[in-house]
């Protein structure tokens, strides 16, 4: 498995998201108002939204909680201002991670994110020191029980997907941004269920990580994560499943 597909699975097995709903919904909002306010309310005309949306609903937020959050961003209710900050950086081993932000004061969360990097092993680059080394892409983690691989092939190829990866016990689907949609739609009306679905910065290869450095990675991932400012965290590590488990 690739250190992307393993580590959105293990944060599954933790069973991270249940631990941490007031963590989830303060992310869920923040996500809900900024993406109002940069494509607007209707979810119909705003993808983003729509997926802001979808995920909040998944993680049993209130709609009247997801509604305010929509039109504190559209300006038809008062809030906080948010603004969208990625920061970039070097873990052990010298693996790269985009870390993905909304925040109401850049300067309190610069610190914060500067110290977590530095008290677990890695340093704050510059804007554009790794950038480069990802490509936004929808992705998709499914199953290989699911569906036979000519079937998902044919199914996703058909639906728009750009490449489908053999992932040991999974598939990974590689889209376009503007197609996951589509292709996300595709695999559901077969009757499966992504593990992950998401639009995210796929990474274009991984750094291997064992023992004390995978630990120190792992550490590292989840505190950023566990972070209120931070929304996603992206990162071109590999290990094995049990070094990560052990973490």
């Amino acid at each position: 498995m690739s250190g992307h597909s393993k580590w959105h699975s293990i944060k599954h097995k933790k069973g991270a998201l249940d631990a941490k709903r007031g963590k989830l919904f303060t992310k869920f909002i923040k996500e809900l108002t900024v993406a109002a306010r940069t494509g607007g309310g209707d979810p119909d005309a705003n993808a983003r939204l729509r997926k802001a949306i979808s995920d909040a609903k998944a993680g049993n937020m209130p709609n009247e909680t997801i509604d305010r959050a929509v039109r504190r961003g559209t300006g038809e209710e008062e809030g906080v201002n948010y603004e969208e900050i990625t920061y970039e950086g070097y873990g052990p081993g010298g693996v790269a991670l985009l870390i993905e932000s909304v925040t109401d004061n850049r300067n309190r969360t610069v610190a914060e994110i500067r110290h977590i990097f530095s008290k677990n092993g890695g340093n704050l680059g510059e804007a554009g020191s790794v950038g480069w080394m990802f490509d936004k892409k929808g992705y998709l983690v499914v199953d290989k029980a699911a569906k036979a691989e000519d079937e998902l092939f044919d199914l996703a190829i058909d639906a728009g997907a750009e490449d489908i990866r053999d992932d040991d016990e999974n598939w990974e689907i590689i889209t376009a941004p503007d197609s996951f949609e589509t292709v996300q739609n595709a695999i559901k009306s077969a009757g499966i269920t992504p593990q992950v679905a998401e639009v995210e910065m796929v990474p274009q290869n991984y750094i291997k990580l064992e023992g004390s450095q995978a630990n120190q990675m792992v550490k590292l991932m989840e505190a950023l994560e566990d972070h209120d400012d931070v929304q996603k965290v992206s990162a071109n590590f590999d290990m094995s499943e049990a070094d990560m488990a052990a973490a």
